[in-house]
C-alpha cells in the first residue's frame, strides 16, 4: 500500500459569506440540509462528531451560535482593526485565507474512527460511531502549527468535519500582521515565483507535523496545478460560489423592488405637487385679475374709494400668501423632481450591477461545467486505469501481451510520468521531455511518427499524438531517442 499523503489547500477570498459560514458550521436550514445531502457525501448521523479547536488548543463542539463573519468582526473590533472592505459596494481587498488540512482518505478515516465499522456508501445509520482521540490530537497539532506560523489571534474558525467521506479541517484565517491586513506580505510575496516558493515551504513545514501521523508531503498546487479536493469538497466549493452569486443577485433584486416602490411614491408626490402648483397659479391669476379690475376702478374713480382701497389691500394680502405658498410648493416640487431623478439613476445603476452579476453567474456556470467536465474525465481515466490493472492481473501471460506497446498499458502502469512527458511535448519542450523520460527509466522505444505540430493540426489531435509519443518515450530505455 502506498504511503499516505497529506493534503493542504489554500484559497484566498475577499470575505466569507453567511452561506459559507453555515456550511462550515453545519448551521443549515432544513432546505439547505436537503440540498447538501443531494450534492455531497454527507452523513447526518455522524454530524455530532464534528468539533472545533479554539483558543489554547481546546476541543469543543461546533459553536453554531456565532457565524464566522461575526467572529471575524469581533476579532477586528477587539483589536481596533478596520475591515478595508467595509462600506465598499463590492469588496476588493483579500481579507480571508481559507485553508483545508487533511490527508489520504484511508489514513484520515483511521485517525477519526479507528477500527470501528463505518458504512460510507449506503446512507446507513452511523450514530453508534465514536470519535477517536487520535483525530483530536492531530487537529491540535495542526492548530499549533497554524498558530505558530500565522498567529493564534488571527484564527477566526478551526472546524473539523468528520461527517464527510474524508475527514478534514476548515481553517478560516485573517492575514493580519502588525495590526493591519497584509495578505501579500504574509502569503503572496512580491511575485508568482516568491508565492510558489512560499507554498512549497508551507507544504514542507506541514509535512514535519504529519511525520508522526504517518503522512508524507504531498505535491503543492504551485508544483502540480492540481486542486487537492475530495469530490464532496469540490461540489461544496462550487455550491458555495454559486450561492454567493445568487445571494448577491437576490440582494440586488430586493433593492430594485424597494427602489421601484420608492419611485412610485416619488412619482405620486411629484404629480400631487404639480397639481397643487397648477391650482395655486390658477388661483393667483384669478386674484391678480380681480386686483387689476379694482385698480382700474380706482383710476376711473368709479365707486366708494375707501371701500375699493380696502378690497385692494385684502387682495394684495391674499396674493402675498398665495405667492408664499406657490414658492414653497415649487421648492418642494423641485426637490421631489431631484429625488425622483436620483432614485431612477440609482435603480439604473443597481439594474446594471444586477445584470453584471447575472452575466457573472452565467460565466461561472460555464466555468463550473468546464471544471466538472475535467473532473469527470479525470475520474473516468482513474477508473479505467484501476479496471485495467484488475483485469490484467487475472489474464494469462499471452493475453496480457495483447496490451504490449499500447497507450492503455503505459498509462495504467506509469500514468503520471506519461502525462508529464506528454505535457512537455505539447508545449514544444522536446529536449526537456527526452531528459525527463531518460531520467525516469524511459527514453527508448523509437518512433516512426513525424514529430512536430502540423500547421493545420488542432489541439485535440496534437494532444493525442503527444500522448502516443510520451507512451513510447516512457518505455524502458533501448538507447534510442525520439525523432525531433
Amino acid at each position: 500500500m502506498a504511503q499516505a499523503k497529506q493534503v493542504l489547500d489554500v484559497h484566498v477570498s475577499k470575505g466569507i459569506t453567511r452561506a459559507q459560514s453555515n456550511e462550515h458550521l453545519r448551521c443549515r436550514s432544513e432546505k439547505a440540509r436537503e440540498y447538501a445531502m443531494s450534492k455531497g457525501n454527507y452523513d447526518p448521523t455522524r454530524e455530532h462528531l464534528n468539533f472545533e479547536v479554539v483558543r489554547g488548543g481546546k476541543i469543543r463542539s461546533v459553536d453554531t451560535s456565532r457565524s464566522i463573519p461575526d467572529r471575524m468582526a469581533e476579532i477586528l473590533r477587539s483589536r481596533g482593526i478596520k475591515d478595508p472592505n467595509e462600506g465598499l459596494e463590492e469588496p476588493k481587498f483579500r481579507t480571508v485565507v481559507n485553508i483545508i488540512f487533511g490527508g489520504s482518505r484511508e489514513r484520515m478515516q483511521e485517525l477519526a474512527f479507528g477500527s470501528q465499522t463505518v458504512d460510507f456508501e449506503n446512507n446507513s445509520d452511523n450514530s453508534h460511531v465514536e470519535r477517536k482521540s487520535e483525530i483530536e490530537q492531530w487537529a491540535k497539532d495542526v492548530y499549533t502549527f497554524v498558530s505558530g506560523k500565522y498567529g493564534e489571534q488571527n484564527i477566526a474558525a478551526f472546524v473539523v468535519h468528520l461527517d464527510e467521506l474524508n475527514p478534514h479541517v476548515h481553517c478560516t484565517l485573517l492575514p493580519i500582521k502588525g495590526g493591519r491586513f497584509a495578505y501579500k506580505e504574509i502569503f503572496a510575496g512580491k511575485d508568482k515565483f516568491e508565492y510558489s516558493e512560499r507554498m512549497k515551504k508551507l507544504h514542507s513545514d506541514f509535512a514535519e507535523v504529519n511525520r508522526k501521523w504517518g503522512m508524507a508531503r504531498g505535491s503543492s498546487i504551485a508544483e502540480t496545478g492540481a486542486r487537492h479536493r475530495t469530490t464532496e469538497e469540490y461540489r461544496r466549493m462550487l455550491s458555495e460560489e454559486c450561492t454567493s452569486i445568487e445571494e448577491s443577485i437576490v440582494r440586488h433584486q430586493e433593492v430594485l423592488s424597494s427602489l421601484r416602490s420608492d419611485i412610485r411614491l416619488a412619482e405620486r408626490r411629484v404629480k400631487g405637487l404639480t397639481t397643487m402648483v397648477d391650482n395655486i397659479r390658477q388661483e393667483m391669476e384669478e386674484k391678480q385679475a380681480r386686483l387689476s379690475a379694482i385698480e382700474n376702478r380706482l383710476l376711473s374713480q368709479n365707486g366708494d374709494t375707501a371701500a375699493i382701497l380696502r378690497q385692494k389691500e385684502k387682495l394684495e394680502q391674499e396674493l402675498s400668501v398665495i405667492q408664499s405658498k406657490l414658492a414653497d410648493k415649487q421648492d418642494k416640487l423641485q426637490l421631489a423632481d431631484r429625488q425622483l431623478a436620483g432614485l431612477k439613476d440609482e435603480m439604473n445603476s443597481v439594474r446594471e450591477r444586477t445584470e453584471g452579476l447575472k452575466e457573472e453567474a452565467y460565466r461561472y456556470s460555464r466555468e463550473v461545467h468546464s471544471k466538472v467536465d475535467s473532473l469527470l474525465k479525470d475520474a473516468m481515466l482513474e477508473e479505467m486505469v484501476n479496471e485495467h490493472r484488475g483485469l490484467s492481473a487475472r489474464l494469462s501471460l499471452p493475453d496480457r501481451q495483447i496490451f504490449d506497446d499500447s497507450l492503455v498499458r503505459s498509462v495504467a502502469e506509469r500514468g503520471m510520468e506519461v502525462m508529464q512527458c506528454a505535457t512537455m511535448l505539447f508545449f514544444g519542450m522536446v529536449d526537456d521531455a527526452t531528459t525527463f523520460a531518460e531520467t525516469h527509466g524511459g527514453g527508448g522505444g523509437g518512433s516512426d511518427l513525424k514529430w512536430g505540430r502540423d500547421d493545420d493540426e488542432d489541439n485535440r489531435a496534437w494532444a493525442r499524438r503527444c500522448m502516443r509519443m510520451a507512451s513510447r518515450m516512457m518505455r524502458p530505455a533501448s538507447g534510442k531517442k525520439p525523432k525531433r
